[in-house]
């Protein structure tokens, strides 16, 4: 049954499941079913994601990799390829931005949304969460878990309890009773130091805590941790999904497996970033100021060259100018690069300035290509000198 009540647990919390072990997985179907472990394979490395086969097995994120391999040495260990991870977190956020335009985004791999606007499109929000994770599934192949709740830390811990691959909704009127037996742990601002004190007082669940009188919680953690932990406890946050975190800068940067030493590869690797941002900057509707150029050698020498120009860029054809200008500066003298960046700031929405007689049709241009790869991928579209050649087909 429709209805406007069914929309009280307006928030929802989307949260990949072990998401860098799945996205290896989409490329490796021997990665299934088996013990995945994501990290630094150093001696000093650390777990970044474990699959929840190895999970069940004592090892999670954080964990240092050497006793992670102490206590699964048959598992498969992969280093992280932050690249890949971030194409797909792409992908993900384009698909959560279809459903609602109010997406806070957490990290790579969750986000919080509010899906009240869609009350006339689906029945509950249970039934938005079904189509979601439907779309993820059938468009990428990933798992995703979704949590459900009319305030936000609660939606964020419930999908914590629909892990791995479902859906928990905490229903409007039942969050005393879902809060209640959960570890005082579980709650946001509990560290080791709270945990004891609370400990102490004999509290160890949060009804336990819920229960506490609140002036003998601020005798023992001070006023402001007192009336946080009594709000969470009591199922009360104020907060909203917040979509307005202004961008200051955006940037690509690659680091090469290989330094590269050819004056010409280097330039066409920098036009491949110019293009990459471009298509971010279009895609947010959004222009700079100032170009910004990053090198940094095989020595680990770092450069960085920065310009300041008149009106708002964000088209490759306007970019690329400058940050090429801003290469021909730094002397290479032989050596190899091993990273290389291009960034914007002083960014503000609006057309890209028209920096030519034929502005006007550079910024339809670049409309048309913007949309082209939205629909078809970044490189859908490409500068004519990173396209790959036509094979040769003449018989003399």
């Amino acid at each position: 049954m429709r209805g406007m009540d069914a929309f009280a647990t307006r928030f929802m919390h989307v949260d990949m499941d072990a998401f860098y072990v799945e996205v290896e997985r989409l490329g490796d179907p021997s990665l299934r079913g088996v013990p995945v472990v994501v990290g630094g394979l150093g001696t000093r490395g650390v777990v970044a994601a474990a699959s929840y086969e190895a999970r069940l097995q004592g090892v999670g994120s954080a964990m240092p990799i050497v006793e992670a391999r102490r206590r699964l040495p048959r598992a498969r260990y992969l280093p992280p390829d932050m690249d890949k991870y971030g194409a797909m977190s792409k992908k993900v956020f384009t698909i959560l931005e279809g459903f609602s335009p109010f997406v806070e985004p957490l990290s790579i791999d969750e986000a919080f949304l509010d899906v009240s606007g869609l009350r006339l499109h689906f029945e509950s929000p249970r039934h938005v969460a079904e189509e979601l994770r439907r779309r993820i599934r059938e468009d990428l192949g990933l798992p995703a878990s979704v949590g459900i709740a009319a305030v936000k830390f609660l939606a964020k811990m419930a999908s914590k309890a629909a892990k791995p691959d479902g859906i928990r909704v905490v229903a409007a009127g039942s969050e005393a009773a879902f809060l209640a037996p959960l570890s005082v742990s579980e709650l946001w601002g509990v560290g080791q130091a709270t945990l004891a004190s609370l400990v102490g007082l004999g509290v160890e669940t949060i009804g336990q805590l819920a229960a506490v009188d609140e002036s003998l919680l601020r005798r023992h953690l001070g006023a402001a941790s007192a009336a946080h932990l009594a709000a969470l406890a009591n199922g009360r946050d104020p907060r909203n999904v917040d979509t307005g975190r202004e961008s200051k800068s955006i940037s690509v940067e690659t680091t090469y497996s290989t330094d590269i030493h050819d004056l010409d590869e280097v330039e066409r690797a920098l036009l491949s970033l110019c293009h990459r941002l471009s298509a971010r900057l279009l895609h947010a509707g959004l222009g700079g100021r100032t170009i910004s150029l990053k090198l940094r050698f095989g020595d680990f020498t770092t450069v960085s060259r920065s310009i300041t120009v008149d009106g708002v860029v964000a088209d490759t054809s306007q970019i690329w100018p400058f940050a090429n200008d801003l290469l021909s500066k730094v002397q290479l003298d032989g050596r190899g690069v091993r990273l290389l960046g291009v960034g914007v700031t002083g960014l503000s929405a609006g057309e890209p300035a028209q920096l030519a007689l034929d502005g006007s049709d550079r910024v339809a241009l670049a409309e048309a290509a913007a949309e082209v790869r939205e629909r078809f991928g970044d490189d859908a579209v490409l500068p004519a000198r990173l396209a790959t050649p036509p094979a040769d087909d003449t018989n003399g």
